[in-house]
């Protein structure tokens, strides 16, 4: 199963790769200046970029059990309502996603975090989201992420997703 998620993963680096190779205005950019101005991009682009650097994001803040949060990321939660207040609108949020894309919780410039969700493979960092800011976490609520183990009950895959959220990696900035 993991195995289908990392080669879509492959996937999409690849197609990225292949699509700034063919467009020297690319070329040199970070993935970050690339998305931020994603509306300016071919659709291979848009598709390909985002699907690289959210599943990027998605592996780096998981890990074999789930943490509590600290620091800034912990005051952040606080201000937010409490864990268990995050976790519930991310899992709504999440769950009420029509079709294939994306649940996030984000920090604004004031590090104020707010949860939303994105179609397809579109991310907070792009300049067509609707809700923009620095993605705090991230999780992949495509089928293809969570069909094998859990069939259509994305609600059950997003309740089992916090087992394995290592938030101890997580830092938000002042």
């Amino acid at each position: 199963r993991q195995m289908c998620i990392r080669d879509s993963h492959k996937a999409y680096t690849d197609k990225l790769n292949e699509a700034v190779e063919k467009d020297a205005a690319l070329q040199g950019k970070t993935i970050e200046e690339i998305l931020g101005s994603i509306s300016s991009q071919p659709a291979v682009v848009r598709n390909n970029g985002g699907g690289f650097w959210n599943h990027d994001f998605f592996w780096k803040i998981m890990g074999p059990t789930g943490s509590q949060p600290s620091g800034k990321l912990a005051q952040a939660i606080e201000a937010f309502g409490g864990l268990d207040k995050l976790k519930e609108e991310f899992n709504t949020k999440g769950a009420g996603q029509f079709g294939s894309g994306w649940a996030w919780v984000i920090a604004d410039a004031s590090g104020t975090l707010k949860v939303t969700a994105t179609p397809n493979q579109d991310n907070p960092l792009m300049d067509v989201a609707a809700d923009k800011g620095t993605p705090i976490l991230g999780n992949d609520v495509w089928e293809h992420a969570y069909y094998l183990t859990y069939r259509n009950d994305r609600a059950a895959y997003l309740k089992a997703w916090w087992n394995v959220v290592n938030l101890s990696l997580i830092h938000i900035s002042e």
